[in-house]
């Protein structure tokens, strides 16, 4: 009799757990149905929606063939992009600019002209000649003025012959120092100097003295002719000045003594050319003119006056003015009366 009660009391606590169980297990089943329900709607309404919108691209798609049936699709020109881009007033000031850039060439383009002591702006000119010259050079230049370069009066009246002299300098690399101050001294007293305010007067920059000489000299004085010296010859004057009289109106006359050479590659020897990968396998340089004088016509020194920026320089001043002549239409004059390492009896200029 007890057993049978224990019995019954057994099986009644396992029906017990036996239906929380089922509960359970029913709720959960419950919960997963509802997930997975609101799964497949959010898929269902996205297929939907892209369906739907797949339906409208086909539709403009098919508007927009139907429109342009029959018309070849339109090639944007220049014009149209730059209306698209907002840049025609641009490009019509580009043009403006061209034509005027243009016309300033053709006319003979001239900076305002500065100011040079002893110079007549006015005045048109047979020639400038440009002696260089440098800080350690006061004995030569003195020489120079005892010798074929007038001085005082002499170099007024050479000017309203219509011929200007003077020595070509820069400025000390530390500015307004005594080599500075000794120039300028100098100068007070001679007023034979075309002082390069911009170009600092050292080996390295030497070969862009062209640059600012032959730029500054076309805005100072307006001649015929531009003439370059070294301080290391001595010029017979008057036969330079019959030599160039000779030659007036001679537009775009690039004249020397003309050499050309081998390129110097090795580093460390006389006239090297750092840049002599440029001369090609042959390493030879181009026909110009030798340093020691060389004569550029007006148009010319013009042309670098106005190019002066772009303009590229080599190691050596006349390797570098050579270059420039191959851009332009120059007319090259080879004279030997300027060959000043030379012993024609006709030279203008010698070895000092």
């Amino acid at each position: 009799m007890e057993r049978g009660s224990q019995f019954r009391e057994s099986f009644a606590t396992t029906m017990k757990h036996e239906r929380r169980w089922k509960s359970k297990t029913t709720s959960q089943n419950s919960i997963s149905s509802l997930v997975l329900a609101l799964l497949s709607c959010i898929a269902w309404l996205y297929v939907a929606g892209r369906l739907w919108q797949d339906a409208e691209n086909r539709t403009l798609l098919a508007n927009l063939l139907q429109k342009n049936t029959g018309h070849p699709p339109r090639v944007l020109t220049l014009e149209d992009k730059l209306m698209v881009l907002g840049c025609k007033d641009l490009e019509r000031r580009i043009v403006e600019a061209e034509m005027d850039l243009t016309l300033a060439k053709n006319q003979g383009y001239l900076k305002k002209q500065l100011e040079q002591g002893g110079s007549s702006s006015d005045k048109r000119f047979l020639a400038v000649i440009g002696v260089y010259t440098g800080f350690g050079s006061r004995l030569n230049r003195n020489m120079y003025r005892g010798s074929w370069m007038p001085r005082g009066d002499a170099l007024k009246r050479l000017e309203d012959r219509g011929v200007v002299i003077r020595f070509v300098i820069g400025r000390s690399a530390n500015r307004g120092d005594s080599l500075d101050r000794n120039i300028d001294e100098e100068n007070r007293w001679t007023k034979d100097f075309l002082i390069l305010d911009g170009h600092e007067e050292a080996q390295e920059e030497f070969p862009k003295k062209s640059k600012f000489f032959f730029s500054r000299a076309v805005e100072n004085w307006d001649a015929e002719f531009y003439v370059k010296v070294d301080d290391s010859i001595n010029l017979e004057l008057e036969g330079l000045i019959e030599f160039l009289e000779g030659r007036r109106g001679q537009n775009s006359a690039y004249i020397g003594c003309m050499k050309s050479g081998d390129v110097i590659t090795e580093e460390g020897r006389s006239w090297y050319e750092p840049d002599w990968w440029k001369f090609g396998d042959e390493k030879s340089y181009f026909r110009h003119a030798a340093g020691s004088l060389f004569i550029l016509s007006k148009s010319l020194v013009q042309y670098i006056n106005i190019n002066s920026a772009s303009l590229h320089t080599f190691a050596h001043d006349d390797i570098t003015v050579g270059s420039w002549m191959m851009g332009v239409n120059a007319t090259y004059i080879d004279d030997t009366r300027l060959c000043c390492s030379s012993s024609n009896k006709d030279k203008v200029c010698s070895l000092a």
